[in-house]
């Protein structure tokens, strides 16, 4: 039984850390451009809503998936506009944004279907899944098939996209002249626009990057791992994917590494949900339940390592004349 909680373990790991994963890569490059977004939260939240209306009345994941990642984008281009054209805080900009969505999902979702703000169900067919093969079913006393098979290779295409994008995401930042650019303009805005490179234009182009990706990962909610939208479905995941941007220091691969401290956790604690443990006894759901919570608190609160943030963050740039 032992490969076949392994395996279980680790497939539930790597689904919980995909919206993580894709929300964390997101706030990286906003962030690294110079542009806070405590918005996370509702542009996952907003596309999650978008892509789960779009494929259960089109009946195509296709149509899901391009409406979600057009709302975060909208989403992020308002964000934007208030604080790359008009210099506002863009603090209060993200948590703004995160009201809305909390709100207009609901309200949208009661007008539109009638079901106290939850959608209707999608389709199996038009579902995302994963293509578990025959060989792959976790079965005591096979390593290959439970940890291999059902841990590793038992997913959908959007949460092989997401690691993938670990490394695009790196690639992009470290060995590409606009990931250069747009790492400079998140330190040091003047020294960009005396080359004559957009300031603006720079922190536009990681916005609608940053709305991509939210995109994908609101839609990885309710297309894959859900079958329909359920109000304030994301749970906090922004915020938990901010924080691991945040303990990453604002790199790709430390910020993976933070994604699977989450997921990994989270399937740990559905595992000992019920579960009583040696001199312990039954542990509480509720405590179980709030461990990802209790080290989002603990991290952003600064008891595990420094983490220095991009030089220009949160300050709006000003061309000199």
């Amino acid at each position: 039984m032992d490969e076949v909680l392994i395996g279980s373990v680790l497939a539930s790991t790597l689904r919980v850390t995909t919206p993580l994963l894709f929300a964390a890569l997101a706030g990286l490059l906003s962030e690294r451009s110079g542009v806070v977004d405590i918005g996370l939260e509702g542009k996952m939240l907003s596309a999650a809503f978008a892509a789960a209306a779009v494929a259960s009345v089109s009946h195509s994941t296709t149509l899901g998936l391009l409406a979600a990642i057009g709302v975060a984008v909208a989403m992020s281009m308002v964000h934007g506009f208030a604080t790359v054209t008009h210099r506002g805080d863009q603090v209060v900009s993200g948590v703004a944004l995160n009201m809305v969505a909390a709100g207009l999902t609901v309200v949208l979702g009661i007008a539109w279907f009638a079901q106290g703000g939850q959608t209707p169900p999608i389709d199996s067919a038009q579902r995302i899944t994963g293509l578990l093969p025959q060989w792959a079913e976790p079965t005591p006393g096979s390593w290959v098939a439970s940890v291999i098979g059902h841990g590793l290779l038992s997913h959908n295409a959007l949460v092989y996209l997401a690691f993938a994008l670990v490394v695009v995401v790196w690639f992009f930042l470290e060995r590409t002249r606009p990931g250069l650019r747009l790492r400079a303009v998140g330190e040091n805005p003047a020294m960009v626009d005396a080359a004559g490179v957009s300031v603006p234009r720079l922190r536009y182009t990681a916005l609608a990057l940053n709305g991509v990706l939210c995109g994908l990962g609101g839609a990885y909610l309710t297309l894959a791992q859900n079958a329909s939208f359920s109000p304030n479905m994301t749970a906090g995941r922004g915020f938990i994917a901010l924080a691991a941007m945040i303990f990453g220091k604002w790199k790709p691969v430390p910020t993976l590494c933070a994604c699977l401290l989450f997921g990994f956790l989270d399937a740990v604690a559905i595992r000992l949900q019920g579960v009583s443990l040696p001199g312990i006894g039954e542990v509480p759901v509720q405590l179980i339940q709030a461990l990802p919570y209790i080290l989002t608190v603990v991290l952003l609160a600064g008891f595990i390592g420094q983490a220095i943030a991009p030089k220009a963050l949160s300050k709006p740039y000003v061309k000199e004349r």
